[in-house]
């Protein structure tokens, strides 16, 4: 009787038991911590332009571009190294050997050319200061492209400045979105304070 008992005990128990419903949760990713804005001011001696950037931002001169040093000295990066992200930002002067039209449909190939495959809408926002004569185009490429920002700067006469954000991660807009909008305002200030020298 006993035996029979302990059999029944063990068959309701193993019929009671219903298997376990698994339920994912949704991917997350960290937080991340992003300072005050603040600037500071970049005027370095003898080059063509100045602007305000952030203070958590490091002014990297002289960076190597694919392995190789740029063509003039004017060629730096703007490293945030808390956010993982950086700024390319490379100067050239507008004439013979680097005509102005030249140079706008290389920063357009590199925009829509480069982006479009993995962009889900590229937008664009004229710059347009007579007053400081700055000239030029913020591109803001939506999903999962390379660079999120990029832009380029004129007076139309003697200076051109392309700038482009990327991050040291594979592009992910989900995750990166809140660094992509923290760093969006540095670089409209950036473009907001720029003066040719």
């Amino acid at each position: 009787m006993g035996r029979h008992i302990l059999l029944l005990f063990l068959f309701v128990s193993i019929i009671s038991c219903k298997p376990e419903v698994y339920t994912p949760k949704p991917r997350g990713y960290f937080q991340i911590s992003l300072p005050k804005h603040n600037y500071q001011q970049f005027d370095s001696s003898g080059f063509p332009y100045k602007f305000e950037y952030p203070t958590y931002g490091n002014i990297l001169s002289n960076p190597k571009f694919f392995g190789e040093t740029p063509e003039n000295p004017y060629w730096i990066n703007i490293d945030f190294p808390d956010i993982g992200g950086k700024i390319y930002f490379s100067y050239k002067p507008v004439g013979p050997n680097y005509p102005l039209y030249q140079l706008k449909e290389d920063v357009y190939q590199m925009t829509y050319a480069a982006h479009t495959k993995k962009a889900e809408y590229i937008y664009d926002h004229t710059i347009n200061d007579p007053a400081r004569a700055v000239y030029g185009n913020l591109y803001y490429v939506t999903g999962d492209a390379a660079s999120a920002y990029q832009f380029y700067a004129t007076d139309s006469v003697n200076h051109f400045i392309r700038g482009a954000l990327y991050f040291d991660t594979a592009p992910n807009a989900d995750s990166l979105k809140p660094a992509y909008e923290f760093l969006a305002e540095d670089i409209y200030h950036l473009l907001e304070t720029l003066e040719w020298q």
